[in-house]
């Protein structure tokens, strides 16, 4: 994890690898893969030469539109 700050807030960035993403999504890992392709899911940033992760603020941000989206709120 992080201990940088996002820029403009005192809050940490959090990041958040693939098995923490799957689990707050709710998606398959083939499934994050094609939106990340497609644009519609945040992409990942590189943390090292094989490793990747997340933003957590990012991932919060995609669930909650996906929640307006799904209730007729976008």
């Amino acid at each position: 994890m992080s201990t940088r700050t996002e820029q403009g807030t005192d809050a940490p960035v959090r990041v958040l690898r693939l098995p923490q993403v799957l689990a707050r999504t709710g998606l398959s890992r083939s499934s994050i893969y094609l939106r990340v392709a497609d644009g519609t899911f945040p992409r990942p940033v590189r943390l090292g030469k094989r490793a990747i992760g997340w933003i957590e603020s990012e991932i919060d941000q995609w669930i909650r539109a996906q929640i307006a989206a799904s209730r007729g709120g976008a």
